[in-house]
């Protein structure tokens, strides 16, 4: 028990003083050592004392001293239950303002053995495509007591599977996942974990639970269908690696399907890894035209590299639909700004988003409708300025 005196006072301030009220005591001892005071058995004590002292977490009591109520009925209001008068509650909620008061949500959880939060896993945020999916995600968690959380996968399957265990190890109340295939073990995980689980942008296929999202092969037989119905022939395919995209795969089989019902293979094929950009997109442009002149069309996998394409053949003048046409995937904003309206189909992002958060929410609450375990979307076909009429 240190001893700080000056003169003959003797000012008794102990560990535990410490650490039942370390804002009063460092105050008071900040006080005390300006003043010149210096401690018995050590001079340097106190001002030991001020850097080693780490401030202490706020409690629950401390909003309690704060409003003048009692744990309980700060705790009631915390949690947004019980009986509490408006002025009360409004008391409290200020108190634990002015402090910087946030609840402990783990402690609050072990009863249940669940955290407010969603998990929201998806490949990508470099894009326009999931920000989309994860603002309609929000506007419905937004109105709950649920938040999500978001991991990255990159669209590498043992990256979705370090980022699944580390997010149900936290027991969220909830999982989004972007896609239907998955590794063995994340597929393990995902039916083991016994909370609501939502796979997201694809319908083509068997959800571990539920899914939400359109067919990625109907939406390729579409647009193949357009194609020949505008008249060209000599069609070439742009886009990613297949093994790491599996629903740009999807599309793809399903345009290639429908061309063949018509006679028509794929002319040509160029593919690229990482993310999408519009410099990729007049590369692969570049390329694909080097090597085969007489394409008629071209179908890029989605509409940031078709947007790179189509700005690259503008430069050099090519008369577009006539000598060749275009066409993207996903229908984002970006093409809204372009010289010509790219053909493309909206993905339904934020729809998606919003349907799927719409399940988490059923589900917990008990309201769910298993009727509507997988809800396919249709996506809107917009044909632009870059088909032949």
């Amino acid at each position: 028990r240190p001893i700080l005196g000056i003169c003959h006072l003797v000012i008794p301030i102990t560990a535990k003083d410490f650490l039942l009220n370390p804002v009063h005591c460092t105050q008071h001892l900040e006080t005390l050592w300006n003043n010149g005071i210096t401690c018995l058995s050590n001079p340097f004590l106190g001002a030991s004392l001020l850097r080693e002292i780490p401030p202490r977490t706020l409690t629950l009591r401390d909003v309690s001293e704060a409003s003048g109520v009692s744990d309980m009925t700060v705790s009631r209001v915390l949690r947004g239950r019980g009986d509490v008068s408006h002025a009360t509650r409004e008391k409290v909620l200020l108190a634990a303002k002015e402090l910087g008061y946030v609840p402990n949500k783990i402690a609050g959880a072990l009863a249940s053995q669940r955290v407010n939060l969603v998990a929201v896993i998806i490949p990508s945020m470099s894009n326009m495509v999931f920000p989309e999916v994860m603002m309609g995600i929000n506007d419905i968690l937004g109105k709950t007591d649920l938040q999500p959380v978001v991991g990255i996968t990159n669209y590498l399957p043992e990256q979705e599977e370090k980022v699944l265990y580390q997010m149900l190890s936290w027991r969220p109340s909830g999982v989004i996942i972007a896609g239907l295939e998955h590794t063995d073990a994340s597929s393990k995980m995902l039916h083991a974990a016994g909370i609501p689980i939502v796979e997201i942008m694809d319908t083509d296929g068997s959800p571990v639970d539920c899914a939400v999202g359109i067919s990625h092969r109907r939406a390729g037989r579409q647009m193949a269908q357009e194609i020949i119905s505008a008249g060209y022939r000599k069609i070439g395919f742009l886009g990613t690696k297949m093994p790491l995209d599996h629903r740009a795969r999807k599309r793809f089989e399903g345009f290639t399907e429908a061309l063949a019902k018509s006679g028509i293979e794929i002319s040509d094929q160029e593919f690229y890894s990482g993310g999408s950009a519009l410099a990729k997109g007049r590369d692969m442009t570049i390329e694909i035209l080097k090597r085969s002149p007489d394409l008629d069309f071209l179908y890029y996998s989605n509409d940031m590299i078709g947007a790179g394409g189509l700005l690259h053949l503008l430069g050099k003048g090519v008369d577009i639909p006539q000598n060749i046409g275009l066409a993207g995937f996903n229908g984002v904003e970006l093409l809204e700004g372009l010289p010509m309206q790219l053909a493309t189909m909206d993905a339904c992002r934020s729809e998606i988003g919003r349907r799927a958060a719409e399940i988490i929410c059923a589900r917990i609450e008990g309201t769910f409708d298993d009727g509507d375990k997988v809800i396919e979307l249709s996506p809107t076909l917009n044909l632009g300025s870059t088909l032949r009429g």
